[in-house]
């Protein structure tokens, strides 16, 4: 009878270390039913889900097995979404959208007021499918960079890939497009991505773009310095195709 009872208690551990791990791979994998609750995320997949499946099946990809990288370039306003399989490494290009509006100047924000968009490397932080500007994707602004990089008591927050085309430091889209943009990013995570990338660049920092951009702002050695540093990141992105694993010095300046 103990013995029996000993082995019964082994299947009921098991049985509940099964489910246990079976509710958590269910809880990351609902991410989109979750997100589905909300009237605009409801949309947003009614009015594009066919067209976003569309779109991976053409790039060998599927909304079950893609994982999304984020690059905006503020000069040619312009964002791109990279995406490849979960068991991959290397990214390729799916999608390209206007930035509808802007803020500030080229370089880096480093303060709140400034109206500044960032520049560097970042990742989403939050989801908001009640956002005051439709649909949004919270960006993980200031990081470690911008800290060091900063003497101002605050540096601001709150920097957004969103809707409704205004913006004060974010990267604002249109509705119809931050649907299909929010939708990529409810993928990936509904996919098991917890980190999505985003890498916003001052301009295409391509050799001929760069030295333009030096001669322009030759005044702004501190921009240059901080320019150079970014470029270091975007030829080894624009090469391999692969999420940066960046780390930050104590100077605040990206190493890869």
């Amino acid at each position: 009878m103990e013995k029996r009872n000993k082995w019964t208690r082994k299947l009921i551990i098991l049985i509940l270390t099964i489910s246990c791990c079976n509710n958590g791979v269910f809880a990351q994998q609902d991410f989109l039913s979750q997100q589905k609750q909300y009237a605009r995320v409801k949309t947003a997949v009614a009015e594009k889900e066919q067209s976003i499946a569309e779109n991976l099946r053409k790039n060998e990809l599927s909304i079950d097995n893609v994982h999304v990288l984020i690059v905006a370039y503020k000069a040619e306003k312009q964002l791109e979404i990279y995406a490849k399989k979960k068991t991959e490494t290397t990214y390729k290009l799916i999608a390209v959208y206007d930035i509808c509006a802007s803020s500030g100047e080229l370089g880096p924000k480093r303060r709140q007021g400034d109206r500044q968009v960032p520049e560097g490397f970042y990742k989403i932080d939050r989801f908001n499918p009640a956002s005051s500007f439709y649909l949004s994707l919270g960006i993980n602004y200031p990081n470690q960079s911008d800290r060091k990089k900063s003497n101002a008591s605050n540096l601001g927050g709150d920097i957004f890939i969103h809707g409704s085309c205004v913006t004060i430091g974010c990267l604002p889209m249109t509705d119809d497009k931050i649907k299909e943009i929010y939708f990529y990013a409810i993928l990936a995570r509904n996919n098991g991505q917890n980190n999505i990338p985003v890498y916003i660049f001052p301009f295409r920092m391509t050799d001929n773009n760069f030295q333009i951009y030096k001669k322009q702002y030759s005044q702004n050695q501190e921009h240059i310095d901080f320019w150079t540093n970014l470029k270091s990141g975007y030829d080894k992105f624009i090469i391999e195709k692969k999420s940066l694993n960046e780390t930050v010095d104590k100077a605040g300046n990206y190493q890869f």
